[in-house]
C-alpha cells in the first residue's frame, strides 16, 4: 500500500496580487457572520501574505502579539483590527443587510 503524502494547505500562498487580497477579505467579511475570530484570522492570513515584519512596523505593534491576535485564537481590540485594516490598505464597508421575506 503507498502512502499518501500531503503538505499544508495555505491560502496566505495565494494572495499574490492586490486584487486578491481585496476579494478575499470581502469574501471573508461576507462569510463571517458574527464570527469575530474569522475576521481576525483572515487579517492574520493576509497580513503574512504581506509580510508581518511590515505590518508590524506600519501599525506600531509587536509582531509576536499581531500573530497572536491575528491567529483566530486570539481576542483583538477592534482599535488593533482597525490599525491592520488600514496598514494593508483595505477597507471595511458597511451596507444594510438584505431583508428576508415575511
Amino acid at each position: 500500500m503507498t502512502k499518501t503524502i500531503t503538505t499544508p494547505y495555505d491560502s496566505a500562498e495565494y494572495l499574490k496580487t492586490e486584487e486578491d487580497i481585496a476579494l478575499y477579505f470581502a469574501v471573508c467579511v461576507e462569510e463571517a457572520g458574527d464570527d469575530a475570530n474569522f475576521i481576525a484570522h483572515a487579517l492574520g492570513i493576509i497580513a503574512r501574505a504581506r509580510g508581518m515584519t511590515q505590518l508590524a512596523k506600519d501599525t506600531g505593534l509587536g509582531r509576536e502579539s499581531l500573530y497572536k491576535a491575528l491567529s483566530g485564537q486570539g481576542n483583538p481590540s477592534f482599535a488593533t483590527i482597525l490599525k491592520v485594516v488600514h496598514a494593508l490598505g483595505l477597507k471595511l464597508e458597511g451596507k444594510a443587510r438584505a431583508t428576508q421575506a415575511a
